[in-house]
């Protein structure tokens, strides 16, 4: 076993590898950008090395900067978990020359399958079929479109270099063709420094399943069963799961036998995934898409279902032994689900959100796993995937594990941020996550795009109302006789209970809430003409029992209940006002809707623009949005600079009209 090992990464994957090492007493050195100098993964490895700035390019992939903090550290290996340089040759490369091993399959296998182009065509001839399409060399305009006429629409653009949804575009007409090949270009030369293209025939029902490969470098190779991935958005994942539910023994061996044969065609050694699309309409026929040759995020649901560590498997192939099984001996027992904790708004097009965490706490119950990068000492920023944390459910059944999972979601408390662990619940929730499941499914279930319930809406604002109440009479209290009345009764007749109104805004929006006080622990709050009772003080309690826990800071309230945490401002109705610097910006003003940094200013001062022409671009954990103009007009002045961070609502480019 290696004596110490370094790890290339960052956040969920670096701690997950730690876990494994420690078991394994092989000493951990972490690496950090700057803003991951408090990170958890830094704290949690035995040593840290500091490895550039925050920009990615500047530190994690950057092979050099890494392969000098393994030398300096004496490392023996280096693990680079998933994303940033694990699929990359100039890691694999650097650790050669210096006489480092590098924990992951050879370097031929990860340059072959490296090309969705290049592995598409070792596929066909390993006998796996693939998506009919076009992955030629001739990359120029006139072929592809020709093409993309042959396949008929709807069809794909997808970068060849890529991954995680970035150059992946669909085209549903002939006219569009042209544009959506220029955006994925552009996309794909930006995130992989290749702008190469494949076209496929779109499948309108598509399920996302994989099968999980390990090898060893003595020619041994298994597979440990399928996982189901087809519940994504912007064609990344969300919910995976082991093993598929509505999936044929037929299918399943096909696609066993398929994987294997890629797998055995590019000499496979580590663990890797090969990933397929099924078309539901037609019978779920398999069609190869790709191959990861990494660790997948969603391991966690093949380990719990197989008892398989996967991470020392990968540890135990690099240093050259042999499989301790095969595949007669692995079993798999049970099921298991897991959801990806995002730091992100789903109720606001999946706005990203980040800062300090100012509370955090796992649950630890039976069947319960959560793989997490973060702790109370945290700061989310936006330099990074949103990914914060994973919930994985195991059971003897299905419906135990999403029973399970669901609990978890719940109590998986994470304050200071918002995520998207409400809307994780509703999806495992929800009726349709027992049928058939397809990359549509977050569409077809959640029309129009998933909002949070409207009366628990209503109680979060009426559970702000009474929070900010309760700390008011609390900071009152005295021996004063009159110090410890609950409410004014200057308008009020003798014998009425005691009645304050409150403005609580969220999220840009305000309400006037009336607080009716019955003593010093218990308020009826009227929202819409609505009551909600609250009990309690620091922690409220509603005659449903649900709980809500409270943390004032002057005049905001932050509420934790059931895996959602919010912040309020609350004030009183008597003393609020409204000033002139709450209206709109009328069309003159394009502020940032989301915060991020800017990666580029697409117009100068005094040029004349057009509405809905592109004006900034803003990139928020790894995505990138587009601002646009939203008028005709002139720009006045520009106040975005490139590489700067910008907060949500912050002004980012004036307008004027041409002529003033």
């Amino acid at each position: 076993m290696f004596d110490s090992l370094l790890i290339a990464n960052r956040g969920e994957i670096g701690c997950r590898v730690i876990r494994t090492c420690r078991r394994l007493d092989v000493r951990t050195i972490a690496v950090y950008s700057d803003a991951d100098a408090n990170a958890r993964h830094v704290r949690e490895a035995d040593s840290a090395i500091r490895i550039g700035p925050a920009p990615v390019r500047d530190s994690y992939l950057d092979a050099q900067r890494i392969l000098q903090a393994a030398i300096e550290s004496g490392a023996q290996a280096i693990h680079p978990g998933y994303g940033f340089l694990s699929e990359k040759l100039e890691l694999i490369d650097a650790c050669t020359a210096a006489g480092i091993t590098f924990i992951g399959p050879h370097r031929d296998a990860i340059a072959r399958m490296g090309s969705k182009i290049e592995s598409k065509r070792i596929a066909r001839a390993a006998g796996v079929s693939c998506v009919p399409g076009y992955d030629g060399d001739d990359q120029g305009d006139e072929r592809l479109h020709d093409e993309a006429l042959r396949i008929g629409f709807p069809l794909l653009i997808k970068a060849s270099a890529g991954g995680g949804g970035k150059g992946m575009k669909r085209v549903d007409s002939a006219d569009t063709f042209a544009a959506r090949l220029i955006a994925a270009r552009g996309e794909a030369l930006a995130s992989f420094a290749d702008d190469r293209v494949l076209l496929e025939r779109y499948v309108e029902r598509p399920r996302h399943v994989e099968v999980q490969l390990l090898g060893d470098r003595h020619g041994g190779l298994v597979h440990l069963f399928e996982r189901e991935c087809s519940i994504q958005r912007n064609y990344q994942k969300v919910i995976e799961e082991a093993p598929a539910n509505h999936l044929s023994d037929a299918v399943r061996g096909r696609l066993f036998d398929a994987a294997l044969q890629l797998g055995r065609a590019i000499g496979y050694d580590s663990t890797g995934t090969v990933e397929f699309v099924l078309d539901a309409d037609r019978g779920d026929e398999p069609f190869f898409l790709e191959m990861n040759t990494r660790l997948q995020v969603e391991h966690p649901v093949t380990e719990l279902t197989t008892g398989i560590d996967l991470v020392e498997q990968q540890i135990r192939s690099a240093l050259g032994e042999r499989l301790a099984f095969t595949q007669a001996t692995i079993t798999r027992h049970g099921w298991a689900i897991e959801a990806r904790i995002n730091a992100e708004v789903p109720a606001e097009d999946f706005r990203a959100s980040f800062g300090p965490i100012t509370g955090y706490d796992e649950p630890v119950a039976s069947g319960l796993r959560i793989d997490s990068g973060i702790d109370a000492k945290s700061t989310v920023t936006p330099h990074y995937d949103s990914m914060l944390a994973k919930v994985i459910a195991s059971g003897a059944t299905r419906a135990v594990a999403r029973e399970r999972l669901l609990a978890g979601l719940q109590r998986l408390r994470i304050e200071g941020i918002e995520t998207n662990q409400a809307l994780l619940g509703a999806i495992v929730g929800n009726a349709a996550f027992d049928a058939v499941l397809t990359t549509r499914f977050l569409a077809d279930t959640f029309v129009g795009g998933w909002r949070s319930d409207p009366d628990h809406v209503d109680e979060r604002d009426g559970a702000a109302a009474a929070a900010w109440f309760f700390a008011r009479a609390g900071r009152a209290a005295s021996d004063r006789p009159l110090d410890a009345l609950t409410g004014f009764r200057l308008t009020t007749p003798a014998g009425r209970r005691a009645l304050s109104t409150v403005l609580v805004e969220r999220d840009e929006v305000s309400r006037t809430i009336a607080v009716e006080s019955f003593g010093p622990c218990r308020v009826d709050c009227h929202v819409d003409g609505t009551a909600h009772r609250f009990e309690g003080d620091r922690d409220l309690v509603t005659t449903a029992h649900r709980r809500y826990r409270a943390v004032h800071h002057d005049d905001a309230v932050e509420l934790w209940s059931d895996g959602v945490w919010s912040r309020s401002e609350v004030t009183s109705a008597v003393s609020a006002t409204r000033g002139d610097d709450r209206t709109g910006d009328g069309g003159d003003r394009i502020v940032a809707d989301l915060p991020g940094v800017v990666t580029q200013v697409l117009v100068t001062t005094d040029q004349v623009v057009t509405a809905g022409m592109p004006v900034i671009v803003v990139e928020a954990m790894k995505l990138f949005h587009t601002l646009v103009a939203p008028r005709d007009g002139m720009i006045a002045t520009i106040r975005a600079v490139v590489g700067a961070t910008v907060d949500r609502g912050a002004v980012l480019v004036e307008l004027t009209s041409v002529g003033d």
